[in-house]
């Protein structure tokens, strides 16, 4: 693959795609999409295939000048890798859960979807700080415009809310980055992640982008958009928001906050633990009481990374790790638990909880791919929920037992509304003919459900297929966070954080960990 870029590739199929979908009528229109979004993810198996691991921490790299102070300059590693995976993996399913339920300016509704493609991939692929900036930004409209136009009725409230929420929070980001760009000299990310920034700029810098990240994510107490977008959108848009977007503020702290500013990182962690502890326990409870099934889906994902979030300011191999794998299997599982939300929703038009019941009686099927994402999100041993789960809190506990306790409070919570929720939806009695007399999966939702069960269970029960791309990337975020720990107890600092084994000695360069 060397010289062929795959990478700006993968940008523009979805592109063409969307435009081609603006002007094509509504049967043209799906097709098309579907045809865009299957070659991005067969670019995207190809992208993997010749990943070389353990080789050089940016590959695929491309460069060109476009004026002073702006390149268009794209490459991944393994962390970015595994993310673009995600993205084109869910993109032809959320094709395939619009197919019939969207009947209204198709061809917009395609475009959007595609149009968004392109800018999460450029996210996880961009190199230099402002293109960064432009796609982490403009992914905002597509999402806008789907939850506005094809929402719900109260659609207009939550796009609004969402917009402004997620807006807002990156202004703050944009002010920080030229002050980045003017003290290093140089936009350019792989740069800025080893330049040493002052310590007193580093708190500042830390905070602006942290204002942007933990409403992505979201955190409490910004999460508040987060119910109400998901309760509004259609089925994909819920599926692509809870599957990928939140997936960004995450990817925010791992690729800057923490490379960039780690000493701030380290002064701020005790806070990223409190706000953490608060949502994985508070959202839970308010799970427990939910009648609306996306709503409920909706305040576990804040529960969720939350365990990301203390995952990645323990500073250690176990938490980085596991955090990665909570973002893939948390993608994968809500995005597939929104979509079994979205198939009954189309066959009886409500998403309350008591109208259903006994779906094990008339949909088996339904009631078997319910249970394993259902078992996924509780954490079950065997599924993906639980390596990232365990591998979170084996990092955790070597910073905090507190906070490990509490985290762990939060899980069996999870379990508990989870179980709440599928007693309700698939036991029971019968109460309603037409809950009775809904039809099985068909064919079109029976392929969209078995490749997120096998993926689900492969990650489950072989995770080192999706580590060892990440493995060499979180050495070196590992080292650079334990450089900046040791440097800061050793200068009188109070770390927020007790000391955990170092798998890397303090004085080992980031370049060396590879």
């Amino acid at each position: 693959m060397t010289g062929f870029p795959i990478l700006s590739l993968m940008l523009l199929v979805p592109l063409v795609g969307a435009v081609a979908c603006l002007k094509a009528s509504a049967p043209t229109a799906r097709m098309i999409a579907l045809v865009a979004t299957l070659i991005d993810f067969a670019l995207g198996v190809v992208l993997w295939s010749q990943y070389q691991i353990g080789g050089p921490q940016w590959q695929f790299t491309e460069h060109a000048a476009v004026f002073a102070g702006f390149s268009w300059k794209l490459g991944i590693d393994g962390i970015a890798l595994m993310l673009i995976e995600l993205s084109v993996f869910l993109m032809p399913v959320c094709i395939g859960a619009s197919w019939t339920s969207i009947q209204t300016r198709v061809g917009e509704y395609m475009a959007a979807f595609l149009l968004m493609e392109t800018l999460m991939i450029g996210v996880f692929t961009a190199q230099d700080l402002f293109l960064f900036y432009i796609f982490f930004e403009a992914g905002l409209i597509p999402m806008y415009l789907i939850i506005g136009v094809w929402g719900g009725a109260d659609r207009i409230y939550a796009s609004y809310k969402f917009f402004l929420y997620t807006l807002l929070g990156s202004v703050l980001m944009l002010i920080a980055m030229f002050w980045m760009v003017n003290n290093a000299g140089t936009s350019d990310i792989p740069t800025l992640m080893q330049y040493n920034f002052p310590v007193g700029a580093q708190k500042w810098l830390w905070l602006a982008f942290f204002a942007s990240f933990a409403v992505k994510m979201p955190m409490w107490p910004v999460h508040t958009w987060l119910p109400d977008a998901h309760v509004q959108a259609p089925t994909a848009g819920s599926v692509i928001l809870a599957g990928v977007l939140l997936k960004m503020g995450g990817y925010g702290f791992i690729r800057f906050s923490l490379p960039m500013f780690p000493d701030a990182s380290v002064e701020f962690a005790r806070l990223i633990f409190v706000l953490s502890m608060i949502a994985v326990v508070y959202t839970s409870l308010v799970a427990l009481v939910q009648h609306d099934m996306k709503k409920l889906i909706a305040y576990s994902s804040v529960a969720h990374m939350a365990i990301v979030t203390v995952g990645l300011f323990a500073f250690n191999r176990q938490g980085l790790e596991g955090t990665m794998i909570v973002m893939l299997s948390h993608g994968l599982v809500a995005g597939a638990l929104f979509l079994c939300v979205g198939i009954i929703y189309d066959r009886l038009h409500t998403r309350e909880i008591d109208r259903y019941g006994g779906l094990a009686i008339n949909m088996p099927r339904y009631a078997l791919f319910f249970m394993v994402f259902t078992m996924a999100s509780v954490g079950l041993p065997g599924t993906s929920g639980f390596v990232g789960e365990f591998l979170s809190l084996a990092g955790i506990w070597q910073s905090s037992t507190t906070v490990t306790l509490v985290c762990t409070t939060g899980i069996i919570l999870g379990a508990g509304y989870m179980l709440y929720l599928y007693r309700r939806v698939i036991f029971g009695e019968q109460k309603h003919a037409d809950t009775a007399a809904m039809p099985d999966l068909d064919m079109r939702e029976f392929a969209m459900v078995i490749p997120l069960a096998l993926v689900v269970l492969w990650m489950g029960i072989y995770p080192e297929s999706f580590l060892a791309p990440m493995r060499n990337d979180i050495g070196a975020l590992e080292a650079r966070m334990a450089a900046s720990r040791w440097k800061m107890a050793n200068a009188g600092v109070h770390a927020q954080v007790k000391p955990a084994r170092l798998a890397v000695a303090p004085s080992t360069k980031v370049g060396e960990a590879r």
